[in-house]
């Protein structure tokens, strides 16, 4: 009798210790709409300790929706770098890049038509004592890419950007241009207008090759023949086109000479990539090098930077890529 009333009142004891335990126990919120109650032991970076009693669980951060703790009562969601970047703010992302505007979620659908309207501004054309090409705004303060094969060995370039006013793009034309960066092997260039009195200029966002899929709609604005402004449309045909060593974005828009270094576009009107060649010999056979491939570039801009004391500029190093060239061993 008295042994069956002493295993009722320690069961009784231990009930209650563990009610006591769960009471004061964090709780962790996962996003798989499950729970773990545990004692927290450290939060860190990128996971949470929790001892459960009888094991100790090291959750991902990633996996974590929310955190309630017995002494604080419930917190925020956790934030994650997936959950939290669409709620980031345009100019948070330009801080993190300091550069140039990545946008942090897509921006909705528009048709060609509104969007040449919009992005005409940014959209310039570049031009040398020996040619001319095209190129894209990337900041308000004038910085702009084009490919290095469209200024290469040249220090007298001037710019051509097209303003609105009243309605109306007024062409001005801007020569005191600077060569900030070079990096022939992706060929792609930096510049920057630094006239006197210039304003604060439209500039375009980047956008991301990655997230297209292949057959998607895209366009091209450039200078063609130095026909400025030309709108030419297309799909994307593949994104992985591999040309001696590097990949590129392949497009049925039609790319022709003074187009290199213009804007290939999504259907948002942001930048997938900068158009660079085309095969001659064939029709809708248009090239683009990805713009995770400029972003890079600008995010390392120090290592390519240009310098006329610099015997190593990257101008002196390899001939602009062609699909067309031949291979010459062994041909008289």
């Amino acid at each position: 009798m008295i042994s069956a009333m002493l295993r009722k009142f320690f069961l009784l004891v231990l009930i209650s210790s563990c009610a006591v335990q769960m009471a004061l126990a964090d709780t962790i919120q996962l996003k798989e709409k499950a729970a773990i109650t545990g004692k927290i032991l450290s939060e860190k970076r990128d996971q949470v300790v929790v001892d459960v009693g009888y094991t100790v669980l090291l959750i991902p951060r990633n996996q974590i929706a929310k955190v309630s703790k017995s002494d604080e009562g419930e917190l925020p969601p956790v934030k994650t770098s997936k959950a939290s970047a669409p709620s980031e703010s345009k100019e948070s992302q330009q801080t993190k890049s300091g550069f140039y505007s990545s946008p942090n979620k897509p921006a909705p659908i528009r048709n060609v038509r509104d969007l040449v309207n919009t992005l005409g501004e940014a959209v310039v054309q570049v031009r040398t004592p020996s040619g001319l090409g095209s190129g894209f705004i990337i900041n308000e303060d004038g910085f702009l890419i084009t490919n290095f094969h469209v200024i290469e060995g040249e220090t007298q370039i001037s710019v051509e950007v097209y303003h609105q006013k009243d309605g109306q793009l007024e062409r001005k034309s801007y020569k005191q241009v600077r060569i900030i960066a070079l990096n022939k092997f992706e060929d792609l260039a930096l510049l920057r207008i630094e006239d006197k009195d210039v304003p604060k200029f439209k500039y375009i966002s980047m956008g991301s090759a990655d997230a297209l899929a292949v057959g998607e709609r895209v366009f091209a604005i450039g200078s063609p023949l130095g026909l400025e402004r030309t709108v030419t449309e297309g799909i994307l045909s593949t994104k992985t086109r591999q040309m001696q060593g590097e990949l590129y974005l392949q497009t049925t828009a039609q790319i022709n000479p003074g187009n290199s270094g213009g804007p290939l576009f999504n259907m948002s009107g942001e930048v997938i990539g900068v158009t660079n060649m085309k095969i001659t010999f064939g029709e809708g056979l248009g090239f683009a090098i990805p713009v995770e491939a400029v972003r890079f570039f600008l995010d390392h801009r120090d290592a390519f930077a240009y310098s006329t004391d610099n015997p190593s500029n990257p101008y002196r190093y390899l001939e602009p890529p062609s699909h067309t060239r031949r291979p010459t061993e062994g041909i008289e």
